[in-house]
């Protein structure tokens, strides 16, 4: 499992602490200007202005003066908005329409599928940090690391963990999509699911030891499972890692099945309820804000 602050992802393997490869640059030699795409003129504030594509500034005008009319908008009147010479408009129009981020219909033009992407991106991502925050303010409040999680698509997927050095996340040294039955995150959302869900689970992820306390056999987890209550608080002590307990708190939005979840180290287990009593009332207080945030 991850050990730091991360950002939902959309893939198990993406969840965890996410660090970016390090990126290279290569010299170009720099672009001659087009009649269509002039270079722009140096401003008094130094040679920054020199290095901005002329054209890519103009395209960008016009998507927004586009975005701003939810009818449409003709070329003559979006050249007008945007201080455009009515050539140059048709141009990038033209240009904008055939990479998908403007279409036209009737003469007017509309944003198009490819700039609607970038909007719904940009949104999931807004979603995404919401769930982050949250879990980083439980965190810091309660001094445990804290688990977003989620069954989706047939997978147990761990979407965001927020730890300290202080208060590590538990590591995950047996992938947790395949071992469900034995920590508290996969038992929490197993009991969400009904009987014959859980059984086609267990026939892909069958029951393995992982430790001397992990549940025995698929048949035992079954029976533990029938008898939690749907949205029951599920507690597991050493049954994925030895030194570890962990308590996972069930949520439901529509047909989500989900959790969040914290984990401690034995010596600490003592505070293992209080601290999962008092996310459940947090969560319970904020579920309302998060419910399309945690559905992602």
């Amino acid at each position: 499992m991850a050990t730091a602050d991360t950002a939902l992802s959309e893939t198990h393997a993406a969840r965890a602490t996410a660090r970016a490869p390090g990126t290279g640059t290569c010299a170009r030699p720099p672009a001659q200007p087009t009649p269509q795409d002039p270079a722009p003129a140096h401003s008094a504030g130094g040679a920054h202005s020199a290095t901005l594509i002329g054209s890519v500034q103009r395209a960008m005008r016009l998507l927004e003066s586009v975005a701003e009319h939810e009818h449409g908008a003709p070329a003559k009147q979006l050249a007008r908005e945007t201080g455009l010479a009515l050539p140059t408009a048709y141009h990038l129009l033209r240009t904008l329409v055939h990479e998908g981020y403007l279409r036209r219909e009737k003469g007017l033009f509309f944003l198009g599928e490819a700039a609607e992407r970038l909007s719904s991106s940009g949104a999931q991502q807004k979603r995404r940090s919401a769930v982050a925050d949250a879990l980083a303010h439980w965190r810091d409040a309660i001094g445990v690391p804290v688990y977003y999680a989620m069954y989706r698509d047939g997978e147990i997927e761990v979407m965001c963990v927020s730890d300290t050095p202080g208060n590590p996340a538990v590591e995950e040294w047996a992938d947790f999509r395949e071992t469900g039955h034995a920590h508290a995150i996969g038992q929490c959302l197993l009991a969400q699911l009904d009987e014959g869900s859980r059984r086609e689970h267990l026939e892909r992820y069958p029951v393995q030891p992982l430790t001397p306390y992990t549940v025995g056999d698929d048949r035992t987890l079954l029976r533990r499972l029938d008898r939690m209550q749907r949205m029951e608080l599920v507690t597991e002590r050493q049954e994925y890692a030895l030194g570890t307990v962990c308590a996972a708190i069930p949520i439901t939005v529509g047909t989500t099945a989900a959790t969040m979840a914290i984990s401690l180290p034995c010596h600490q287990a003592d505070r293992l309820m209080a601290a999962a009593r008092q996310l459940q009332g947090e969560i319970g207080r904020h579920l309302g804000s998060l419910a399309i945030s945690i559905s992602i």
